[in-house]
């Protein structure tokens, strides 16, 4: 089964995730794009029993972050894993978004991903 692993920043914080995610996705929302400092947040969805993490991490509106570096880094709660795939050591991952959520607040010169349902708001 493969394997995704990544770390925070400073590598304090360390992820795993087994087998292909649920879903992946890519999010223009106000508050992913201020988490992020980007204009948008790329992630994964995993079943919560195929992730692992380690290190010590603080947590804000159920996202959580390096407690040393601050780095962004997963949100978890009983069904659902979502890991920020910045943090992949495998770089292109090969994993692509297969919807955006909040596309009215794309930028306009941020193309939408080929093939990936485009949602205005949340996914209903």
């Amino acid at each position: 089964m493969k394997t995704y692993e990544g770390t925070c920043l400073c590598g304090q914080v360390r992820v795993l995730a087994r087998g292909e995610p649920l879903r992946v996705g890519i999010c223009h929302c106000a508050n992913c794009r201020r988490e992020s400092g980007s204009a948008f947040t790329w992630y994964g969805v995993w079943p919560a029993e195929r992730f692992e993490h380690a290190g010590q991490t603080t947590e804000f509106r159920g996202q959580r972050a390096c407690k040393a570096c601050a780095s962004p880094v997963f949100s978890l709660d009983a069904k659902e894993a979502e890991i920020k795939l910045g943090v992949l050591a495998q770089a292109p991952s090969g994993l692509v978004p297969g919807y955006e959520l909040w596309v009215k607040r794309r930028e306009p010169w941020l193309a939408p991903v080929p093939g990936a349902e485009q949602y205005e708001e949340d996914r209903r």
